[in-house]
């Protein structure tokens, strides 16, 4: 049974009795920040044999009223992004996009990686946003909140709808992903990639199998990211390697390597970010320190203490993606040191806007010329 507990006096997030877990980042299910209540799992003294149950992942489809989500931050090189897809089920506990969820009345723990929410038919919509008569173009970003390409792709392909509108309106594209459907688009991203109209950034956090699969259980293996990087290269899409995010304590040691295995594999760019711990994020990262990394968890703790003047976590712009002080900068000097030895680019070519053409439609008059 279970029992509710008043929001200002948060009890552990305690999971159900008989219900078992495979493969998931967090570990408890406690209710977002906006709920009055939390839900306690405790025993009615009942001790009924029962079967354990396997906590499966459950998609529901939202009709989306608009395509484009606008955003004016001095932290992102970006004006415009699409969202496929809300939650993700790669379930990588120090995911940023967790409190999103808390949004929707869901729990930013387990509910983010199991409790999803695709968008099909969003193509249809992003088509008619384009078309307005006001539109201006500018390279639109994929993948900023969840992974557009996170195993439940394979059934709903919403990425897809959108990635055959922007082909089709020669619309440039910057996606960013760990997910290995990514390859399935190369038929597009590959020609798009040739013409200055896309890139994509694949995420690594560490080449450490063992660590990747414990911090991002339902993501790739890191050797599997860098076989998406070559499939890619090869297709013709240019791909930065996104060094994300960097633990401090836990995963900057493994920096060069990762950026130099990603530049064997044909990355021509390369970037950082900082492990950020927003909202909800912080309480799970904080348990699965504990659960698994129990030696390093003081460690990790005090370093980003000493990059945000005493906390876990400064959402300020200009110091949420990078931190401050001595360590932030001494993680981005041997990011620069690296990336000069390893050729990698800083920052990529513009792509283009000037393709951009709305594409036909069934009745319309072609041009002559």
């Amino acid at each position: 049974m279970s029992r509710n507990t008043p929001r200002d006096k948060p009890a552990k997030a305690t999971l159900p009795a008989g219900l078992r877990l495979r493969a998931r980042g967090a570990a408890s299910n406690a209710a977002g920040r906006f709920e009055p209540a939390q839900r306690e799992a405790v025993a009615d003294g009942w001790d009924l044999p029962g079967d354990d149950h396997l906590l499966r992942t459950e998609t529901r489809v939202e009709v989306p009223r608009s395509a484009l989500a606008w955003n004016a931050s001095p932290d992102l090189p970006f004006d415009r992004s699409i969202n496929p897809y809300r939650g993700c089920e790669h379930g990588c506990v120090y995911c940023y996009a967790r409190p999103s969820h808390a949004w929707l009345n869901l729990s930013p723990g387990l509910d983010f990686e199991t409790r999803l929410i695709a968008r099909p038919g969003i193509g249809a919509v992003l088509s008619r946003e384009l078309r307005a008569p006001g539109y201006r173009p500018a390279p639109i970003a994929i993948g900023t909140n969840t992974d557009p390409y996170q195993p439940v792709e394979a059934s709903h392909r919403v990425t897809r709808e959108v990635m055959e509108v922007l082909r089709d309106f020669n619309h440039p594209v910057a996606v960013t992903t760990r997910g290995v459907l990514v390859e399935r688009d190369a038929d597009i991203l590959g020609p798009m990639g040739q013409a200055g109209l896309a890139r994509v950034g694949i995420s690594i956090t560490t080449l450490d199998a063992g660590l990747a699969r414990r911090m991002e259980p339902r993501a790739p293996s890191p050797d599997r990211r860098l076989q998406m990087i070559r499939h890619l290269t090869v297709a013709g899409c240019p791909v930065r390697v996104m060094v994300a995010p960097v633990i401090p304590g836990l995963t900057d040691d493994g920096l060069e390597e990762v950026m130099e295995a990603a530049r064997d594999a044909g990355a021509v760019a390369a970037s950082w970010i900082l492990l950020r711990l927003p909202g909800e994020v912080e309480g799970l990262f904080r348990d699965w320190l504990a659960a698994h990394a129990p030696g390093r968890a003081a460690k990790v703790l005090a370093r980003l203490a000493e990059l945000h003047r005493g906390k876990t976590y400064d959402p300020g712009f200009g110091r949420r993606m990078r931190g401050q002080g001595v360590w932030s900068d001494l993680i981005g000097r041997r990011f620069d040191l690296a990336r000069q030895r390893l050729g990698l680019a800083l920052s990529q070519p513009p792509l283009r806007c000037d393709l951009f053409a709305p594409a036909p439609r069934a009745g319309d008059q072609l041009a002559l010329f």
